[in-house]
């Protein structure tokens, strides 16, 4: 990972057009080919970002990424102030507490219980960020990239975006239908999830234990 703290102003291209003028900021590159811009406030959202996978190319005084679908990422450089790169090693990632391990395990014996063309193809689908939790099939044949939760909040939805992004570059899979599932699930979490194609599920944990009827919340 590179980090850059710089004075820098930024420009967005794509389906909107977006500047941020210059000011002390933290660029942070990271080896999956992903750029974002954080400013000092806002917790962990950055001010503006590309996902992978994306083009970066740095020539003086400016950083520029680009997606394959054209959209442009481009940072100038006024001052560097700090410029550093480390090698984090790979992540074992997430640990998911006992709640969600035991979610992810009553579901795939029951994923008829999210819906019921559903039929798993296989839990913990490897990818080069992490496994999925589930991948199943409807009863088109589409793949449904599934992330269970104990709360469904932003994170999540993010997180599941990713690994359709993946899964979508095999075209035995693409395109995929992502689903989030969650004992409870957060309004900003649905809203944004909803705007990008993400079905919701709300599901009872101790329905689901009890191998009682569940009935699914769809949002």
């Amino acid at each position: 990972m590179r980090l850059l703290i710089a004075w820098c102003s930024v420009e967005y291209e794509g389906r909107l057009g977006a500047r941020l003028p210059p000011a002390l900021r933290l660029v942070m590159l990271k080896s999956d080919g992903s750029i974002a811009v954080h400013c000092d406030a806002k917790a962990y959202k950055p001010l503006n970002w590309m996902s992978p996978p994306c083009t970066i190319r740095e020539e003086e005084g400016a950083i520029t990424a680009v997606t394959a679908g054209g959209e442009r990422l481009t940072i100038e450089l006024h001052e560097v102030v700090h410029d550093h790169t480390v090698d984090l090693g790979d992540d074992p990632g997430l640990a998911k507490d006992g709640v969600e391990t035991e979610l992810q395990q009553l579901i795939a014996a029951r994923v008829q219980a999210l819906r019921a063309d559903l039929r798993l193809v296989r839990r913990e689908y490897p990818t080069d960020i992490g496994p999925v939790d589930l991948l199943c099939r409807d009863g088109d044949g589409r793949a449904v990239v599934v992330e269970v939760k104990r709360v469904g909040e932003i994170a999540g939805v993010e997180q599941l975006l990713r690994y359709q992004q993946r899964l979508d570059g095999d075209s035995s899979l693409a395109p995929t239908l992502g689903m989030l599932v969650a004992t409870r699930i957060k309004p900003q979490a649905r809203v944004f999830a909803e705007s990008r194609g993400v079905e919701c599920v709300e599901v009872d944990l101790q329905e689901l234990r009890t191998g009682a009827p569940v009935d699914p919340r769809l949002f």
